[in-house]
């Protein structure tokens, strides 16, 4: 297992290396063949694997491949733990990631820097996969390094645009807050547990589950309080929850593949894997799970609310991904693990499907991405369009696609919960649902339905894209549609996750849940609002968007001070750049004056060359060059040390 398991981790990092370093001599045939392989190979045996421990009962792998470094007993370690959560991430990071792959011949076919982006985008699937198969925080904290560096590298990619370098370094500054918290978090756990293996940490868990730590103050702070909303903090970062998003709907300033890896399969799934991961440390923490459950619910919803106002076509899905990772969340922080990791996968596939649509719309527009400019493209792509539809229905959870079995399975779950705020995350996420379906809709009437592009330059060249952009499309639908309905029951209400997800039996929500079936699931949905919201959305979309387009203009201009606010992201950039950007550059001048003008330049740098100076020119007149000047020093010194022995006697 182990020669397989190095393989599905090595093989795009091999693909990396060659396309990379190598690329002028490989040249573009060579880079994308060279990382296809080595991901098609990834993609294979981890279907296998996936294969052998959800069919085949195969025992959980958890073995060190080598020790780094041990210090004062710690072990640093690199190894692989493979069990059925570990299995399901791999085959659902390396088919994304392999479609993604496909489709970028077709969409960077003429760009610049072609085989550097296959080199980064493989380096990408390898940084997931080490994550994901990690037994140990250690190998965890470099997979959530790695994918922060790469996924800078790829945002920046266009790198002579002002607007890509900004969006990187703003995804990189955003993520570095996070991190902070999450290497603290590890650090606490490396100091209590005496370990970074998942093992031992998770066994001893229980035995620190009443530990007070003293922090500030006279009141003794939770240990597992505190390493949870550390650890946490971190997936804030890289799951995009509120108050740190505002970096990924500027991660769009990359090339329309990376969007689809970053928000469908790799970077901000990584706090989601990551916290199910660490349920065994969660569920001894109800202030944490509330913490979690308040912050996904309302990412959920008020990031929705922002999609609704958006004209470009790739935010339009950035915001639906920051919903729909708050849906995620909002599932961990109800112990409902299951249903977070299953609309996880779910999630994985229509998302992917959406992004690589709109890209292949972006394709056809000739790059113009403003959906007020688009309109009527069905009749000109049919593939994109009937794959678009199945993608946007799927997101939305209309009955019997993917997204309806995950998604319904969330907001039952936390109907069900009793901690602290599960009330308040209900409302939203059930409102949440209307939400999702105006905005996804919208877009949808506004890009495929209507007479016809108002681009009259890009209506004359329209087209479909070519098949190696239209097969990831066709082949990605398909588990969108079906995936949900036939691994709904093992997954969320079955025995998927035995042995792998701790839920203590006063959080078991999904277990209250009667689930008679996929089909009886669907019958239930009858008699719940998620349903009927998720339907008036469409409607309200159909009709706001194809019948009465005034109806928007006019409501745009009575309620401004929404619009303007929704426009606007709720100040979130404003008050990041006046406090936080303006605050550090405050903070740097203020120490360049003092620091560096005054005290090094000024006292220790120039200040200790101009009192050499200044003494210098003193020894200066004293080198007269005159004999008896020298003879006379020699005497009046001789005599100076002659009265301080006598002194001293």
């Amino acid at each position: 297992m182990e020669a397989i398991l190095l393989t599905i981790v090595l093989a795009p990092l091999v693909g990396a290396i060659i396309a990379g370093l190598f690329r002028n001599q490989v040249g573009k045939i060579g880079a994308h063949s060279v990382t296809i392989l080595g991901v098609g190979i990834s993609c294979v045996l981890s279907l296998y694997v996936l294969w052998l421990h959800a069919f085949q009962g195969a025992p959980v792998y958890n073995e060190s491949v080598y020790v780094w470094m041990v210090s004062d007993g710690l072990r640093m370690e690199i190894g692989f733990l493979v069990d059925n959560l570990t299995a399901m991430m791999m085959a659902v990071v390396t088919f994304v990631s392999l479609m993604v792959h496909i489709y970028t011949i077709g969409y960077m076919a003429h760009e610049e820097g072609y085989e550097r982006f296959f080199s980064y985008i493989a380096l990408f699937t390898f940084s997931m996969l080490m994550l994901v198969m990690s037994n140990n925080f250690l190998q965890l904290f470099f997979g959530w390094e790695a994918v922060g560096l790469v996924s800078y590298l790829l945002i920046g990619f266009y790198y002579k645009r002002e607007t890509a370098i900004f969006a990187n370094m703003k995804a990189f500054l955003v993520n570095r807050v996070g991190d902070f918290g999450f290497i603290l978090g590890i650090a606490a756990v490396a100091m209590y547990f005496g370990s970074l293996d998942y093992k031992e940490v998770f066994d001893k868990a229980p035995l620190l589950a009443d530990t007070g730590i003293d922090i500030w103050g006279d009141t003794a702070w939770s240990l597992m309080t505190v390493i949870c909303i550390l650890l946490f903090i971190g997936a804030m970062g890289k799951s995009a929850q509120v108050p740190l998003h505002v970096w990924l709907p500027d991660s769009m300033e990359g090339p329309t593949p990376i969007s689809a890896l970053i928000h469908a399969a790799t970077m901000v799934t990584a706090g989601i894997f990551m916290v199910a991961r660490m349920s065994p440390l969660y569920e001894l923490s109800e202030t944490a799970l509330t913490f979690v459950l308040v912050i996904g619910a309302t990412t959920a919803f008020f990031m929705g609310l922002i999609g609704i106002v958006q004209n470009d076509i790739k935010r339009v899905v950035a915001y639906s991904t920051l919903s729909q990772l708050g849906y995620m969340i909002a599932a961990l922080g109800a112990s409902a693990y299951a249903a977070g990791l299953f609309h996880l996968m779910t999630h994985a596939f229509f998302k992917a499907l959406l992004f690589l649509a709109a890209g292949s719309v972006i394709i056809g527009m000739h790059h113009a991405q403003d959906i007020r400019k688009m309109g009527g493209i069905r009749k000109y792509m049919p593939i994109t369009h009937w794959t678009a539809l199945l993608g946007s229905l799927a997101l939305i959870g209309f009955p019997g696609f993917s997204g309806f079995f995950s998604k319904d399975a969330i907001i039952e779950a936390v109907h069900h919960s009793q901690i602290a705020g599960a009330g308040y995350a209900y409302f939203l996420l059930v409102a949440g649902v209307f939400v999702t379906a105006l905005y996804s809709f919208r877009m949808y009437f506004l890009v495929f339905h209507g007479e016809g592009p108002r681009d009259e330059h890009a209506k004359a060249h329209l087209h479909e894209s070519p098949w190696v952009v239209t097969l990831p499309l066709v082949l990605l639908a398909i588990p969108s549609v079906f995936i949900g309905y036939f691994t709904v029951g093992p997954v969320v209400f079955g025995d998927f996750f035995d042995g792998v997800l701790t839920v203590a039996a006063t959080h078991d929500t999904l277990g209250q849940i009667n689930f008679e079936g996929a089909f009886g699931f669907m019958l239930h949905a009858l008699f719940t609002p998620p349903l009927y919201l998720a339907l008036g959305g469409l409607a309200v979309a159909w009709y706001v968007y194809t019948q009465k387009p005034e109806i928007a203009r006019n409501l745009a201009i009575k309620f401004d001070w929404a619009h303007f606010i929704l426009d606007r992201k709720y100040g979130f950039d404003e008050f990041n750049q006046m406090v936080f950007a303006g605050g550090s550059k405050f903070l740097g001048k203020f120490l360049w004056l003092v620091g560096d003008r005054a005290v090094i330049d000024g006292l220790a740098v120039n200040g200790s060359a101009h009192s050499v100076g200044k003494l210098a020119m003193v020894m200066r007149v004293l080198q007269t060059g005159m004999l008896y000047h020298y003879a006379m020093a020699i005497i009046i010194g001789l005599l100076l040390l002659l009265g301080w022995f006598v002194l001293r006697g």
